[in-house]
């Protein structure tokens, strides 16, 4: 769906002022099985950077790859260390082949049509390097917060009143049969990690205004969803909302 895919560089300021990064488990995770400084990154999908700065933490040189030109400007601006941009989809950018000891995408490997992706993934992947695919996914609201939404989404946009697109990311989604179907990757490891974030109620509108689904939505019908949205939950004062980042990783096959 590459129109909903664009939409994220359409909001590209506020993805990168709410957009949260990813937990330091996770890269530890990741260096057990790939090593440490040094070691060559193919980010894709990197956004404005969310994950990208916890690769570079642990030393690692990265390549990373967006479609979005303002997502790719406020990377740069935000990163510094061994790494460079490349403003394309994946499925047209040209990686050096059995250069990378690590594959890796953040919350954006599910727009990728996996015909192409897995074995993109793999032809850039040196002998027993690894696909690393990850994401977050927000987990139903306290019902205190859910009584306030339901009739305002029933109201003004049910069709949004649904699981988020980020569920994909969840063990029963698709990732884990992907991985092997494509057959170029070894057995799949999965590993989630759970985080809690506080957010007052506008910082919440802020972050919905990220998501693609929302923005796919006519803009009169949305301002009024997210205008409603807030004035519901502002007598709560700051929310506590659960997450979950889910990590899928495979060694690829000789």
């Amino acid at each position: 769906m590459p129109d909903q895919r664009d939409t994220f560089n359409a909001v590209a300021a506020e993805y990168d002022a709410v957009r949260p990064t990813y937990p330091a488990e996770l890269y530890d995770d990741l260096a057990s099985v790939v090593g440490g400084v040094g070691m060559r990154v193919l980010e894709v999908g990197c956004g404005s950077g969310q994950a990208t700065q916890g690769f570079l933490d642990r030393g690692w040189q990265v390549v990373a790859v967006d479609p979005g030109d303002e997502l790719v400007a406020l990377a740069k601006a935000n990163l510094t260390g061994e790494l460079s941009f490349h403003v394309s989809p994946f499925e047209t950018f040209e990686a050096e082949p059995g250069a990378f000891g690590l594959v890796a995408s953040a919350q954006a490997w599910h727009w990728i049509d996996p015909t192409l992706s897995f074995p993109r993934a793999a032809q850039a992947l040196q002998a027993g390097g690894v696909l690393a695919v990850f994401g977050h996914v927000p987990m139903s609201p306290p019902p205190d917060i859910l009584q306030r939404l339901q009739p305002i989404y029933q109201d003004i946009a049910p069709d949004l009143w649904r699981p988020p697109p980020q569920a994909w990311y969840l063990p029963g989604g698709p990732v884990h049969e992907l991985f092997d179907a494509s057959g170029l990757f070894g057995p799949v490891t999965h590993r989630a990690f759970t985080w809690t974030e506080e957010v007052t109620p506008a910082a919440f509108v802020r972050q919905l205004r990220t998501r693609s689904d929302y923005n796919m939505v006519e803009a009169a019908r949305r301002e009024r969803l997210l205008a409603d949205v807030e004035t519901a939950l502002r007598p709560l004062g700051e929310l506590s909302l659960a997450n979950e980042t889910h990590l899928y990783r495979a060694v690829v096959k000789s």
